[in-house]
């Protein structure tokens, strides 16, 4: 019998709203402040969110959409640049209370401590953002309570390859099969079944109509007593939140159940 250890977290959408009403409004405020005449709507920001990465999402759009640029020697250090400015602003608007968790993040990772798992991170977030939105939205010692931190670029490829969630396995010295990552996209989904740890997904808007037939557990969120959860794939559970034993239950399953393999993948 497989025996929970850890929660490895994705950040961006998983933990909370990020994108639409975070990251995006970031990247406007740093192009406007560059004297770039460029915006994401929402609707543009759902496509771009295709490219994992802000720096590459940068890049994307220039070569996909060609939008109005200026004369510059050099892209890579304009879209640095743009990105580390949008950095800035993203964190003014985790102090500013602008961006919430989402239902069930902050208790199920009370849960969990409260049980003495450990607990990860695995996001191709920036780190900064990262530990602002930990500090912001859960409380200041937050990003204390994850043994690993993996963000950013710490790894070479991003998610979808699964080098994030293989370098939280090896910094904690864990067996997939310890572990449940909890994400909100298809390329999280990916990332983290290729290094063979069952997945729960929790959608949002931007990743609601995505491909997540290999995970675990597909949920509307995390679920809370006054706020119950609706289980989109996967088998339902007679309760409102999605807990700690619920997860132990579903990592036996996923690992004794026929045609699953220790890569992660169901096997055809």
């Amino acid at each position: 019998m497989a025996a929970l250890k850890a929660f490895i977290f994705d950040v961006d959408g998983t933990l909370a709203e990020t994108e639409r009403d975070g990251h995006r409004v970031a990247f406007n405020q740093a192009f406007a402040a560059a004297g770039l005449p460029w915006h994401w709507d929402a609707a543009l920001y759902g496509d771009l969110l295709q490219v994992a990465g802000g720096k590459e999402r940068i890049q994307f759009f220039v070569e996909q959409y060609a939008p109005p640029t200026p004369p510059v020697q050099n892209w890579a250090t304009l879209i640095a640049d743009l990105h580390q400015a949008k950095t800035g602003y993203y964190t003014a608007l985790l102090r500013a209370g602008q961006v919430s968790l989402r239902p069930g993040v902050q208790r199920l990772i009370a849960e969990a401590r409260g049980e003495n798992l450990r607990l990860a991170i695995a996001t191709t977030s920036h780190p900064q953002n990262a530990l602002a939105l930990l500090e912001t939205a859960l409380a200041p010692d937050a990003p204390s309570w994850f043994e690993v931190i993996a963000a950013g670029d710490i790894v070479p490829q991003k998610k979808p390859a699964p080098d994030i969630y293989q370098y939280v396995l090896d910094q904690m010295a864990l067996a997939p099969e310890d572990c449940l990552a909890i994400e909100d996209t298809e390329h999280g989904l990916t990332a983290a079944t290729q290094a063979g740890i069952a997945t729960v997904i929790t959608v949002n808007d931007y990743t609601c109509g995505q491909d997540f037939a290999p995970a675990t557990l597909v949920l509307s969120h995390l679920g809370e007593p006054d706020q119950p959860c609706e289980v989109l794939q996967g088998e339902s559970f007679q309760q409102a939140c999605f807990d700690v034993a619920i997860a132990q239950t579903l990592l036996n399953r996923a690992f004794t159940a026929p045609g699953f393999t220790h890569e992660g993948r169901w096997a055809s």
